[in-house]
């Protein structure tokens, strides 16, 4: 997210692992091992051509690759019902700093820990990771429903909040809230429920009835269809999960929130006024709710600590398609309606999702040791669990050789 593989004030290597991209599905024992470079559409791409009873809690970009979404925890549509990625990953294969090829029996428990969920370039080199694979139904449902201020936006996103961390694990419902272009916002609700058509309108109507779902609204499809369609590729076949390029770049700036109690109404339809402004007309403010399988699992299973409590993540994105002359502008931006959440979030620390990296949470004090530096951000990312990062780390990797802006330092 803030493009660390590419700039640096000092000399620099990256290690480019485009080319390792091989998908070794295993259906009898209900694995598979992906090689780094592998996107997360190849993975799901490759487990549906060996069955279509197979899956994997993955996002819905299918151009991320595999192995920065691994190593942050990886949550996404179905995380309610298994967790996140790094909840799945049972072995990984790993180069240290020694120039060394580890698997987990080789590595420990401790380090194996740190590579789920840890971030990103901290602690090797991760070549391939075996994962386990998930039941998934035959048939899946998807919805996509957008409502304006005057069909009540504001109201069904504040009711949302109470609805969707606490609905039955086999239906997640995302939420996008944007402008209209008239001052105001509209709420666009996709939702994904493992099952059919007929099960999932008669629980809407039980739980969140104010939505007005209806079956003409839903599409029965399969799960590799529902991996597409989540990631905003045009229906027809699904080969389009293998194009990397199928997707559109643009400039951007992410920051991220955790929300623990649901934020007043207002809140919401005060939102409209930031996205009259130039650079908020792209913008997007992104909630995948928690709640289900995230609220089984202890915060200190994996380094990822957003587990029970935690109603919703909040992910603001500002973006610009195409070449502009300042986009410092759009930055400041998102910190402004940052500072402005900052009442209706999480606090102490005000938490934050690792894979949303934000070097914006850093510090950069030059009388601070790099471990004070990094417990700035450390905490925000992985509350307790950054002590036992720091003191993997300084096992692994005294010396410090796998570093960047953000990574976890030896001390």
């Amino acid at each position: 997210m803030e493009g660390l593989s590419y700039v640096s004030e000092v000399p620099f290597v990256v290690v480019d692992l485009v080319n390792l991209r091989s998908v070794d599905v295993d259906v009898d024992d209900g694995s598979a091992w992906v090689e780094a470079g592998a996107t997360i559409g190849e993975l799901q791409y490759r487990i549906a051509e060996k069955s279509r009873a197979l899956g994997f809690p993955m996002a819905t970009c299918h151009t991320v690759g595999v192995a920065g979404y691994f190593s942050g925890g990886g949550h996404g549509p179905v995380c309610r019902k298994y967790g996140l990625a790094a909840d799945n990953i049972i072995d990984a294969r790993l180069i240290d700093a020694n120039g060394e090829i580890l698997d987990r029996k080789s590595m420990g428990e401790d380090l194996f820990w740190a590579i789920r969920g840890g971030g990103g370039g901290s602690f090797g080199i991760v070549l391939d990771w075996k994962i386990k694979l998930v039941p998934v139904p035959s048939t899946v449902t998807v919805f996509t429903l957008t409502k304006t201020s005057e069909q009540n936006a504001t109201k069904l996103i504040h009711q949302w909040q109470y609805v969707a961390p606490n609905l039955p694990q086999d239906l997640s419902i995302l939420l996008t809230i944007s402008g209209d272009g008239n001052g105001s916002i509209q709420a666009t609700f996709i939702g994904l429920f493992l099952g059919r058509v007929d099960n999932l309108v008669s629980l809407m109507a039980e739980r969140f009835p104010r939505l007005g779902l209806v079956k003409q609204d839903c599409t029965e499809m399969s799960w590799i269809q529902s991996v597409a369609y989540l990631a905003q590729l045009p229906q027809g076949p699904v080969e389009i999960l293998l194009d990397r390029n199928a997707s559109v770049k643009s400039y951007f700036k992410v920051k991220s929130d955790y929300v623990n109690q649901p934020i007043p109404e207002f809140v919401f339809k005060e939102m409209g006024r930031w996205f009259e402004d130039e650079e908020g007309r792209n913008a997007t403010i992104s909630f995948v709710p928690y709640g289900g399988r995230m609220d089984e699992i202890p915060e200190s299973e994996t380094p990822f600590p957003h587990r029970a409590g935690n109603l919703y993540i909040i992910r603001y994105v500002t973006a610009e398609v195409g070449e502009i002359s300042d986009f410092q502008k759009y930055i400041n931006w998102t910190r402004r309606l940052y500072r402005y959440m900052t009442p209706y979030v999480s606090k102490s620390p005000r938490e934050a999702y690792i894979n949303y990296r934000d070097l914006d949470i850093g510090v950069n004090d030059e009388d601070k040791t790099s471990y004070d530096q990094a417990s700035t951000w450390g905490f925000k990312y992985f509350k307790n669990n950054f002590e036992k990062l720091v003191k993997v780390k300084s096992l692994v990797d005294p010396e410090n050789f796998f570093k960047h802006e953000q990574s976890i330092p030896s001390i």
